[in-house]
């Protein structure tokens, strides 16, 4: 791609952007969403991180499919789940998940 294309790109993507967020604030009073779809847009944020975090933690260097015991982050993101079923704090779990991580990176590598 060119700079000029790029910066079209750029540009496009901040339009589309700033149009659909805003569209809520500029015309929300208006619209009443049905109770159904407002219950199911409260998972919306937890769906979006899984999408992120999932690929991450199951795909190896190589973007192979890795489940196996050598793939530190599926077993640290396993032990974080594990130790919020526990706690229920997630900042709490942030920190184990990384700590975790971090010792099996160190000590098994």
């Amino acid at each position: 791609m060119s700079d000029v294309e790029i910066w079209i790109t750029i540009i496009a993507l901040a339009f589309a952007t700033a149009a659909t967020r805003s569209s809520f604030w500029l015309i929300g009073h208006h619209i009443t969403i049905p109770k159904k779809v407002q219950e199911m847009l409260r998972f919306a944020p937890a769906c979006a991180l899984a999408a992120i975090i999932a690929p991450d933690l199951v795909l190896g260097n190589t973007g192979q499919l890795q489940l196996g015991l050598d793939n530190f982050k599926l077993i640290a993101g396993i032990a974080a789940t594990g130790y919020y079923l526990l706690r229920r704090n997630m900042l709490e779990t942030i920190i184990f998940g990384m700590l975790f991580f971090t010792v099996l990176r160190i000590c098994l590598q």
